[in-house]
């Protein structure tokens, strides 16, 4: 066997070299789009496929590229991993600056080795700023002057919703209630915890997101797996890979849906008024495989992890098999590329942009490390029409990644503005983006 210091030398360049070893897709990534997305048989590799696009941020004078008929401009810049957004109904826009926690347990073993230093040239490497911003555009020329910190001292805070004047906060262990009143800059009563919610030495994925249904009665928390595919063992994945139906009165949670590796995006479809998520699924068996995916939330469904992926496509790394729990997975609705780590999800309901994006679906698609050539790295459109997916994906927002293969920013929270503007979260350029049509100022 190689000694230890010839496998690490091994991974270290096979962190940086340009070429990426591992596996090389065979099909276009728009295969891995659509209702049908083609699913040909896994390709895992002695070691996974690293082809990370390095964290460089935004030269000066340069920004993404919006779309025929749009213009982008900066909102506000100089943040500090900016992942997450909200807006209060006074337009003020909430901002999470955040950065994953401690994960003590989840970095041992060369595995874990890798993939710190994987995430720490992706750009996800720095402690978090553990706090939320508040940006305000008084003038409405679509620049924030006034940025004021409005909560700190939280746990690696994400999603944000308010009920009412209650402001809930989705930390990555717990769920905080905050009193709010309109036009507050600034929040200094301390919270009151909900519930804790699940994390540890391993909480792999570390992000929580929180959403309020119609009437305000019930909350809806999403929480990723502790792994990739179940290798820290299913012990670890207690109530986790799932989202949460939360009483916020009582504190009170059951399991909404499960089988959901890593849920993010969480919004209410207009036209239908369902539940829909955006879901990063499994990695290392291919650059093929497995496509992240948006779909409608059923209650009391399975979606499949880690036994089985799209639906009874059993995943054999998994053991011991659940052939039952195979037969209960469900398909979800819509594929959205192959390690395109799709994660922001807002459906438009404004009146600024054209009409044809009324009713459908701005995702923030984060980008891949698992995939050769690379995918995502951009905000997409899906439109949707009677409350369904209706159609092939346009992107919206492109150009972060530089003709060299460096990130200068990578996409994260999309949200609407009191406009009808698109604000992305950018967390490597440390920017929010506002799309809007071309010819608006």
């Amino acid at each position: 066997m190689p000694c230890p210091f010839i496998v690490r030398l091994l991974v270290c360049l096979l962190i940086l070299n340009l070429d990426a070893c591992g596996d090389v897709a065979t099909l276009p990534e728009q295969a891995g789009i659509g209702p049908r997305p083609t699913l040909p048989p896994p390709n895992p590799t002695l070691l996974p496929t690293v082809n990370i696009a390095p964290a460089e941020g935004w030269p000066v004078g340069i920004t993404p590229r919006a779309a025929a008929g749009l213009a982008v401009n900066a909102f506000a810049t100089g943040l500090d991993h900016p992942r997450w957004l909200y807006v209060l109904p006074n337009g003020d826009v909430l901002v999470a600056e955040t950065n994953a926690p401690p994960q003590p347990e989840d970095n041992k073993g060369l595995k874990g080795w890798l993939m710190k230093r994987v995430m720490k040239r992706a750009g996800a490497g720095a402690p978090s700023a553990n706090r939320i911003t508040l940006l305000r555009d008084a003038n409405g020329d679509g620049i924030a002057e006034t940025r004021t910190v409005f909560l700190q001292g939280l746990s690696s805070p994400f999603g944000m919703t308010l009920v009412g004047n209650d402001l809930y906060v989705a930390n990555t262990d717990s769920l905080v209630r905050f009193p709010y009143r309109t036009g507050e800059t600034q929040l200094i009563e301390s919270g009151i915890k909900v519930l804790d919610l699940p994390a540890g030495p391993i909480n792999h994925h570390w992000t929580k997101n929180v959403i309020a249904s119609r009437d305000g009665s019930r909350l809806y928390v999403t929480v990723g797996s502790n792994s990739n595919a179940g290798e820290n063992g299913m012990e670890n994945e207690v109530n986790r890979a799932a989202i949460w139906e939360v009483d916020p009165a009582t504190g009170r949670s059951r399991i909404f849906a499960s089988g959901l590796r890593n849920p993010n995006g969480l919004a209410w479809q207009p036209q239908s008024a369902a539940l829909w998520t955006t879901v990063n699924e499994r990695d290392e068996i291919g650059s093929d495989l497995v496509p992240d995916y948006m779909t409608s939330v059923k209650d009391g469904a399975f979606y499949g992890w880690p036994y089985s992926y799209y639906g009874q496509h059993a995943d054999t790394r998994v053991k011991p098999p659940r052939p039952d729990w195979v037969a209960k997975a469900i398909a979800p609705d819509y594929a959205l590329g192959a390690h395109t780590a799709s994660f922001g999800l807002v459906f438009y309901a404004g009146n600024l942009l054209p009409k044809r994006f009324t009713g459908g679906a701005f995702i923030g698609q984060h980008g891949s490390w698992n995939r050769q050539p690379r995918s995502g790295y951009k905000v997409i459109f899906v439109p949707f029409i009677d409350g369904h997916p209706a159609g092939t994906p346009e992107d919206i927002l492109t150009g972060f990644v530089s003709a060299q293969g460096d990130a200068q920013g990578r996409p994260v929270g999309v949200v609407v503005d009191r406009t009808g503007a698109l604000l992305i979260a950018d967390d490597v350029g440390n920017s929010i983006w506002r799309v809007t049509p071309a010819m608006a100022k």
